[in-house]
């Protein structure tokens, strides 16, 4: 099996806790991809397990030498990517890898890997629900959350070239939705 999964969704949507719900329920069929990036790890964070966290100058030569399926600048300075290792490991596993990633990345992944790839657009169900989602997380001073809004906006442009959307409401419903949909693709 050399299937992908792919959710998108604007920071602060639900995708993180979507994909562990699905990791823990479905780990027979599917693992995650650990992303790399250049951004600094939050606190909790460990390396190589939320991400795989790289100075500027080490990402750049992993680009160089042909390491990423796919990166990409996600906000100004800081670069996110997949490492084609994480995604031969979890096929050698005969799973399906599930994806994590930006708006952009999700896209790369679909045209790339076409049906062999299920790309899910998880939304919030408005900005306003969103913004109150990311200050309750008191990460973000009010500067970046308004970025991280217009970046959201953006990004919302964006869930049409997606295979399916799903409005990240009630989260038990959001589970089940995703959790059929997966099984759908997977047994295709």
């Amino acid at each position: 099996m050399q299937k992908l999964i792919i959710f998108s969704a604007p920071s602060g949507s639900g995708k993180t806790t979507v994909v562990k719900h699905l990791l823990t329920t479905m780990s027979d069929k599917m693992a995650f991809s650990v992303s790399a990036t250049t951004r600094k790890p939050r606190p909790g964070e460990e390396n190589g397990r939320e991400y795989w966290f790289l100075s500027n100058e080490d990402f750049e030569r992993k680009v160089e030498n042909g390491e990423f399926l796919e990166h990409e600048e996600v906000y100004a300075g800081i670069l996110y990517g997949t490492l084609w290792s994480e995604i031969h490991k979890i096929w050698d596993q005969n799973k399906a890898v599930v994806f994590d990633v930006d708006v952009q990345g999700g896209l790369s992944l679909k045209r790339r890997f076409k049906e062999d790839a299920l790309a899910i657009f998880l939304r919030p169900p408005s900005v306003d629900v969103l913004l109150d989602r990311l200050r309750k997380r008191s990460t973000e001073v009010e500067h970046h959350l308004q970025e991280r809004i217009a970046k959201a906006n953006h990004e919302l442009s964006f869930e049409s070239r997606y295979d399916t959307v799903v409005v990240n409401d009630v989260l038990e419903e959001t589970f089940e939705k995703c959790e059929a949909l997966v099984n759908g693709f997977l047994n295709t």
